[in-house]
């Protein structure tokens, strides 16, 4: 080789490596111009399928990559969402419903009503609505790929309420997916909505990670709580484990995340001093803490030893030792929210005071024999680690004996799904959370259909045909009526014993705008600007 031609080699590899170099360098600066927000939410996410699970952090996955057939706005009301149009028979026993133009899923194949079908009827498995909805459906028809019919046996409110539940969430899947049986966890990922699930990017205990779909449609309207138009303004949302709450705030107020999902209430004072933090609030209306039985395992089997926990509890100790601060907590002894429509005392004026007497009377009654009762006890979740200790302790004093198992919040979710006795891995009690409780209908912890319920299975006749008379009940004198006749009967059967009401605000760094005070968390319409 000439000098002429060696030069001229290695003037080429010199322009190769600067060139790979400045590629290199713009493919930096691309993920650094990426938008990121990072937040740091309730629970791990270790089960990705939310019709499997009534677990919230399931729930919020959920509306992060698939999307409803309807919705609710801020005033409550159920607005369209994947549905363009749809219209009611006169008779009221037929909802024919087409889709929107333009509706894909990850994989780029169209949203059709084959897939819709498929997903209301895996999801009304498992669901307390869409349970009662289904007992009123005579068939589903797809008429074309874009329209499909409800045909019902008769009229009832249990269609339109289910399909647009904030939570107990009507989400839609491809139809490979939502053929699964509902007993059984899917493995496919692929949604409609507006972000994709990064399954490699994903390391349970550690990150979650979604990206911006960039073929989602998104309505025209403007978003209102779960309503609206779900607009994508970052390029990506990651969460992140951090289950020490010190450490969380700290990242915070040091710009390495944006949003703590549900900080902690003793650190609330701390967040609220500084200037660059805001609160906002995504569960308006509270919660409400459930402590539900087994009622497939003795002794809670029998209803006099599940009736003594009306007496042996009382709701105040319970919210002192987990919020702490009244301006978080409300004592309510409703079964439905305080304050609203369905919220009533009825019934529970003597009840959650603490009366260790009858408490202990019912007890013996029921026939105790002194075995001790599993309590699962949540303890990396601030807002229900110290319930269990509590209840351990208000139950020792009604004469129970109780072996209180602790165990991260998703081992609780998995270990009160089993039915299998307590001598096999099986469960008494657990404690947890809801903010579904505004009627009987739509009452999770209120189902009684047996096998068919969410955990804990209670089985009661009388409160299921109640329920039912609710869902076709249109007169609210008429539905108020009928919540106070569940509750009465949840009294003398009970299925839970609700611990008050409770409230969580959630914090941002004043860095994104547009967040959206709804009953779930949401990720679309957030602008990030800065740190």
């Amino acid at each position: 080789m000439n000098m002429k031609t060696l030069h001229r080699a290695c003037l080429f590899v010199s322009l190769l490596i600067a060139g790979l170099g400045s590629l290199a360098v713009h493919r930096d600066s691309l993920a650094q111009a990426q938008t990121i927000v990072r937040a740091v939410m309730h629970s791990d996410l270790k089960i990705v399928d939310p019709v499997w699970t009534t677990a919230y952090i399931s729930r919020n996955h959920g509306y992060m990559i698939y999307d409803t057939l309807f919705a609710t706005d801020a005033q409550g009301a159920v607005q369209p969402q994947m549905v363009d149009t749809y219209q009611l028979s006169e008779d009221r026993t037929v909802y024919t419903m087409t889709l929107r133009d333009g509706l894909l899923w990850h994989d780029g194949q169209p949203v059709t009503s084959e897939d819709c079908i498929a997903s209301i009827k895996r999801w009304a498995a498992r669901d307390v609505v869409g349970q009662e909805m289904m007992a009123y459906v005579k068939d589903f028809a797809a008429v074309d790929q874009k329209t499909f019919k409800i045909i019902l046996k008769e009229p009832t409110a249990a269609v339109m309420i289910g399909l647009s539940r904030a939570s107990g969430t009507a989400f839609m899947m491809p139809k490979r997916v939502a053929d699964v049986s509902p007993q059984e966890q899917i493995a496919d990922y692929v949604g409609s909505g507006p972000f994709v699930f990064k399954t490699s990017e994903w390391k349970p205990g550690s990150k979650v990670v979604y990206e911006k779909f960039a073929q989602y449609k998104p309505r025209t309207e403007p978003p209102s709580a779960m309503a609206g138009g779900k607009v994508v303004k970052v390029d990506r949302v990651e969460w992140l484990a951090i289950a020490d709450q010190q450490t969380a705030v700290s990242a915070l107020l040091a710009g390495e995340i944006d949003i703590i999902e549900q900080p902690s209430h003793d650190l609330l004072p701390m967040l609220k001093k500084n200037a660059n933090i805001q609160f906002s609030d995504w569960s308006s209306m509270g919660n409400q803490y459930v402590f539900r039985f087994n009622s497939l395992n003795k002794p809670f089997d029998n209803v006099k030893a599940r009736q003594a926990l009306w007496y042996a509890f009382n709701q105040e100790d319970f919210l002192k030792a987990v919020i702490g601060d009244p301006d978080y907590y409300k004592v309510c002894k409703s079964m439905f929210f305080c304050g609203t429509p369905m919220g009533t005392t009825k019934g529970t004026e003597a009840l959650l005071e603490s009366n260790f007497k009858k408490a202990r009377e019912l007890v013996k009654d029921s026939g105790y024999d002194g075995t001790p009762i599993v309590l699962l006890h949540s303890t990396d979740r601030h807002v229900y680690a110290n319930l269990a200790p509590v209840a351990k302790s208000l139950l020792e004093k009604a004469g129970f004996k109780v072996d209180m198992q602790s165990m991260d919040w998703q081992s609780v979710v998995v270990r009160r799904a089993k039915k299998d006795p307590v001598a096999k891995g099986g469960w008494n009690l657990t404690i947890t959370s809801t903010n579904n409780v505004l009627n009987p209908l739509e009452s999770s912890y209120l189902n009684a259909a047996c096998e068919k319920t969410t955990f804990g299975w209670p089985c009661d006749a009388q409160i299921e045909k109640l329920r039912s008379d609710f869902s076709r009940e249109t007169d609210l004198a008429k539905q108020k009526a009928l919540a106070e006749a569940v509750q009465l009967r949840a009294i003398e059967y009970p299925v839970y014993i609700p611990l008050g009401q409770w409230y969580q605000p959630m914090v941002a760094r004043k860095s994104l705008s547009g967040l959206i005070e709804a009953p779930a968390p949401v990720f679309w319409n957030i602008t990030k600007t800065g740190k």
